[in-house]
Order: C-alpha cells, then structure tokens, then sequence
C-alpha cells in the first residue's frame, strides 16, 4: 500500500507519537499534602520572623524577652538541657492529654447536637440559645461554677475545654449538614427513607468537608481550652506552668513553654489537615471523578 503524497509528489511521513513515552505526571493526592507541608512551613518561618521582630521594634527588656535562640539553649544546647526537655516535656503531656479529653467531649458533643438540630426545628429551639450563651459568657467567669458542680478533676477538663471547642463545630457542621443538595434528599424520600435515611444517607457524606473544618478549628481550640482549664481548675500541665513559672520569673521557661505547646498544635493542626485530604479524596463528593 503506497504511502499518501503530496501535491508535488513526495510522500508523507506522519509523526509516530505512539512511541513518545508520557510524561511523568505528580499524583494529585501528593501534591495536596506536599501544599499542606508547604503551608505549615510557612506558617513557622512567619511566627518566627514576626517573634524576632517584635522583640526588637518593641525593643522589649532581654531579662522579659527571650528570643528563638534562648529558647533553644534552654531546651538543648544548655547543660541543663536535659532536665528542662523533660519538665517541659512532661508538661506538655499532660496539656495534650487534656486537650484530647476536651476535643472528644466538645466533637462527639458538636455532631450529636448537630444531627438534632436538622432533624428538630424545636431541638434547634432549645439548642442553638444554650450554646450562644455558653459561647458568649466568658469561660473564666463560667469557671468557678464549672468547679463547684464537676470538681477539679477532668470532669473540668472536659467541661472546660469542651465549652470551647463546642459552638464552632456545631455550627460549622449544622451549616455542612443543611448543604446536602435537595434533589438528592427527594430521592432518598421518594424511594421510602424517613428523615434519619435522609442524614445518613445523604447529609452526613454531604457534610464531610465541614466536619473536616470543625475538627481543624478545634484542634487549637482544644488546647486553649486545656490550658485555661489547668490554670483555673486543676493545677497541672503547661497551663499551670506557665503561671508558676511567671511568679518565680522563670521567663526563659516561660517562653519555651509557649513555644513547644504552638508547635504541638501547629503540628496537630497538619495532621488533621492531612487527614482531611486523605479521607475528602477517598470520601468525598469528587472522589469517584477522574
């Protein structure tokens, strides 16, 4: 078979593209965590650029202000290095303890009180005044109520710490929840499913990135609350610490401290950002494109 020509008689060679290998292409799943790393990162080299800056446009005393470098001779190249990773450390474990109690408490609280509110118009009723208030009082007023029905122990804890995380989850998922498309939630109806059909079936998968965004705003506000809860209530962890060592004038202390329970939760905040990429991409409402 002759090969095709052209107008001045000379054949055609067409391109063979079938043998020129693809080019490598980077899976969208990493690149998503690769922007996640990237973020946290930034995120640390600009709390560390305005840390250092501040204390010299304020020109703050250096007996008050420690900068990056004492708190890293405090923690590691000091000769008392040791002992201070450990108090510090011991600290934080508890803080972080805490915060875990207060986080579950205020979440499974949150989707709870979430799923009745869209079930019940008058379950929303009773709800939403309650959390405003408890939102809009503040938590170091509540506290000593909070001590003298619960106790100091981690009913405080979880109360405190709770009370916290709880009003922005309920209302971002609330809001997550009510986003569910309404043709969709005609189909289930049609088909015989009552409204708890409708929630599992529809709202729920539908609400996933909210909760995703809940869990990432309670994180540090879990730890808030565990710090606020140790310092009124219960005495112990990085809450409490840091009180103590302001009245000895522990200031280096002081200072790493604060620092170690920012990077705790800038590095629970990236977790739960990467968690949420993983489960929105298995789960979510563009999972099963191409």
């Amino acid at each position: 078979m002759s090969a095709p020509a052209t107008a001045a008689g000379a054949p055609v060679v067409e391109p063979r593209t079938s043998a020129i290998p693809d080019a490598p292409r980077t899976h969208p799943a990493w690149r998503r965590v690769g922007r996640v790393l990237l973020d946290a990162a930034a995120t640390t080299a600009v709390v560390l650029i305005a840390w250092t800056t501040l204390l010299a446009v304020l020109d703050v005393s250096p007996y008050v202000g420690k900068g990056p470098a004492q708190v890293w001779e405090y923690l590691v190249t000091d000769a008392e290095a040791g002992e201070h990773r450990t108090e510090v450390l011991g600290l934080l474990g508890v803080t972080l303890t805490d915060a875990s109690i207060g986080f579950v408490v205020g979440m499974v609280a949150a989707l709870v009180l979430s799923a009745a509110i869209v079930l019940s118009r008058t379950a929303e009723g009773a709800i939403m005044p309650v959390a405003m208030l408890l939102r809009s009082v503040p938590l170091i007023a509540l506290a000593p109520i909070i001590v003298l029905l619960v106790g100091r122990g981690v009913a405080s804890v979880a109360v405190m710490s709770g009370i916290v995380v709880l009003f922005p989850a309920l209302v971002t998922i609330v809001l997550g929840l009510r986003s569910a498309s309404p043709q969709m939630r005609d189909v289930v109806t049609v088909l015989g499913g009552g409204p708890r059909t409708v929630l599992r079936l529809v709202q729920l998968p539908a609400a996933l990135p909210a909760v995703f965004a809940a869990v990432r705003i309670s994180v540090p506000g879990a730890i808030t609350g565990a710090l606020i809860a140790e310092w009124l209530a219960t005495g112990g962890g990085i809450g409490y610490g840091v009180v103590s060592a302001v009245g000895r004038a522990q200031n280096t202390k002081v200072w790493a401290l604060v620092v170690v329970v920012t990077l705790a939760s800038l590095v629970l905040y990236t977790i739960a950002q990467l968690l949420e990429q993983w489960v929105l991409a298995r789960f979510g409402p563009s999972a099963g494109r191409a």
